[in-house]
């Protein structure tokens, strides 16, 4: 008899269906389970919940008598009551707690992980011949890059550098509200999504689970339709413009020419290779310029790729890093999304962002919220987790090393050379947020200090005789030296406590 292929709500694609290669048998049927559990351990975005749930019924939907599809309480009830003790198929899972259920069940084999370009035994040869620490994301991108022969000529990469970095980090023009890219692609919700917001809403009501942000029109893919249509726009009318201003912020324009397709990939939705692939192709065609392609490629096959990788091979002890022992709880103005209670222009216009959409670009996840964390000493674990409830990419494998090794600097450097923080002069830099704040960006103490720029100080004062022989911190660390104002600054800080900024 056929086995069963069980796909999670994270491997919707077509290429987690496709025989051969590690692959479940041909036209095998298939079970899915939706586990109310999932959202009881956690108070999820309620966007995040819709969307996973939509495109978990959306896929149900398309492989109509194939699928069996059960609601259940939990995972193991769900399987009890779709396949009994028939035996099942199922690739990796992309976390710890999955692969741990997986292989706790008698007569299920484990099918290597598909969605990701580098097979993990090739990674972790990669990583072993490079000693195991200090895995440099530059590194291992261009070995990607090199073994997948991906944007390069003869062995030579496109446009003739590596890395278009220098080119990617400008600041939104002076005095634009928005950059006026094309629209993104935006999908329209359909009975499937109708039926998923009457169920949130009825648990919600009967108080069985409790969700976080707001659940507004639907805005991010659900089908793989869908997500071909908004990769397809993107590529087409976006792409172009994406490079230069990646890292900029405008209050007004959020989205800028980010491309939307993280919560895609994530979904299983669209595969890396076809997006990095499109990417490419763009730029052979003249459509798209090297350094806007590589930016989006070094996300893809760079980025995303490695935290996937150094999340299985860092192991589980990763989880519990905490290198600056910041143990400070987060404040309830921020787990509860509380932007009207945040002065900082900021800090308030990236966390309405998030309790809109949950979403916003990587550069206000990493130097505005993240950041704000790091400088305030919370605790790495709880970081970790309100990222990955508060956004809809937000997944542990995505998380984890994000967040720890990234953003809060957990593990000591073992990811990063540095901690990434700064002072308000790099908001203002980059971002239009400071102009009408009531705070100033150049101000360290005092009614008026950005409570970045103070923050910034307070952190390295706290954390000098471990940072001040880094390479790349040293000489921040010696800028202490110069302060007269510090101790006015350190009180300043201490007296501000939990209070939002």
């Amino acid at each position: 008899m056929t086995a069963f292929h069980w796909i999670f709500g994270d491997q919707l694609g077509p290429h987690f269906l496709t025989p051969g290669r590690g692959g479940p048998e041909r036209d095998s049927p298939v079970v899915m389970i939706e586990a109310r559990s999932v959202f009881r351990r956690r108070r999820f975005h309620r966007a995040k919940a819709h969307l996973l749930l939509s495109a978990m019924r959306h896929r149900a939907a398309e492989l109509g008598d194939r699928v069996h599809y059960v609601k259940a309480d939990t995972y193991r009830e769900g399987l009890r009551e779709a396949v009994g003790s028939t035996a099942l198929t199922v690739h990796h899972p992309t976390s710890r707690a999955a692969l741990g259920l997986v292989r706790a069940l008698d007569g299920v084999r484990m099918l290597p992980a598909r969605g990701f370009l580098v097979p993990q035994e090739d990674f972790r040869a990669w990583a072993d011949g490079h000693g195991g620490e200090r895995l440099r994301q530059e590194d291992f991108y261009r070995w990607v890059r090199r073994s997948h022969d991906l944007l390069m000529d003869d062995g030579e990469p496109a446009g003739g550098r590596w890395n278009h970095d220098h080119d990617n980090r400008e600041p939104a023009p002076t005095g634009a509200r928005t950059l006026n890219a094309p629209k993104p692609y935006r999908p329209r919700e359909n009975g499937i999504d109708d039926e998923v917001r009457h169920d949130l809403d009825r648990w919600e009501r009967s108080g069985e689970v409790s969700f976080v942000g707001r659940d507004g029109p639907r805005i991010f893919p659900a089908s793989r339709r869908e997500a071909r249509i908004a990769l397809r726009r993107f590529v087409t009318h976006r792409l172009a413009g994406f490079g230069p201003h990646e890292d900029a912020m405008l209050a007004a324009d959020p989205v800028l020419s980010h491309s939307l397709l993280s919560s895609s990939l994530n979904l299983g939705l669209l595969d890396p290779q076809e997006c990095v692939d499109c990417a490419e192709e763009a730029w052979r065609s003249g459509d798209a310029p090297v350094n806007s392609v590589e930016g989006f490629v070094r996300q893809i096959a760079g980025w995303r790729e490695y935290v996937w990788q150094l999340y299985w091979y860092f192991g589980e002890d990763y989880r519990h890093c905490n290198a600056l022992r910041h143990h400070a709880p987060l404040p309830d103005w921020f787990l509860e999304l509380d932007a009207e209670a945040v002065t900082a222009r900021c800090l308030s216009t990236v966390l309405a962002q998030v309790r809109d959409s949950g979403w916003t670009h990587h550069i206000p996840r990493l130097m505005l919220l993240g950041s704000h964390a790091l400088q305030r000493g919370w605790d790495p674990a709880a970081v970790t987790d309100w990222f990955h409830r508060c956004f809809v990419d937000g997944y542990d494998w995505v998380m984890l090393p994000n967040v720890v090794g990234m953003s809060q600097y957990a593990d000591g450097g073992r990811m990063t050379t540095k901690p990434y923080t700064s002072g308000g002069a790099y908001v203002n830099r980059m971002s239009d947020y400071c102009g009408p704040c009531a705070y100033r960006p150049t101000v360290r103490a005092g009614e008026n200090a950005c409570p970045y720029t103070a923050g910034y100080w307070a952190f390295l004062h706290r954390h000098r005789s471990q940072l001040e022989h880094n390479p790349r911190m040293s000489q921040a660390v010696r800028g202490l030296d110069r302060l007269t104002d510090l101790d006015e600054l350190l009180e300043q800080e201490r007296l501000r406590g939990d209070e939002p900024p």
